[in-house]
């Protein structure tokens, strides 16, 4: 079992801005330097409340499973995500078929503050099929962490009209 990383960033945006872009999967490429494709395969049905099932409106319209096409550095690959959505609160993404990456679990959760920020948090897992260092996988995921948040947070911030 891989090690978790986590990190954590301020974004000036409600958590519903944060997570509109979230869940816009196929336009990560315009604002993620390593996504160089996505496809939703799969979204969560647009169901009334009335459903009856507790939960799915906290996922409705949104991704299901989405493939991916990955380019960071010596990291190239194609792989499927499962999500499950929270509302604007969390996503929890897990690996449902990958190549070179053979584990891949992560999460977004926001938690609003009182200064109109919110605060993102990011965890990851991700174990790969080669062998690594487990301190240089780590200091990997940290850095992919850490670019995510910086990139999510731009991207956020630069869409904000106020």
């Amino acid at each position: 079992m891989a090690a978790q990383t986590t990190s954590s960033i301020a974004v000036a945006a409600s958590p519903a801005a944060i997570m509109a872009v979230i869940a816009d999967l196929e336009a990560y490429p315009e604002w993620t330097a390593s996504v160089r494709e996505v496809e939703v395969l799969t979204v969560y049905p647009a169901e009334p409340l009335t459903s009856g099932e507790a939960g799915d409106e906290m996922a409705s319209g949104r991704p299901a499973t989405a493939k991916f096409v990955l380019d960071a550095g010596p990291i190239k690959d194609r792989y499927t995500l499962s999500y499950e959505w929270n509302g604007d609160d969390e996503v929890r993404w897990n690996l449902v078929e990958g190549g070179l990456i053979k584990e891949l679990a992560g999460s977004y959760s926001l938690r609003a503050g009182a200064d109109g920020t919110t605060e993102v948090t990011y965890q990851l897992t991700v174990d790969v099929a080669i062998p690594m260092l487990g301190l240089m996988k780590r200091k990997a995921e940290k850095v992919i962490i850490d670019t995510a948040l910086k990139e999510l947070k731009k991207r956020v911030e630069d869409g904000v009209d106020e």
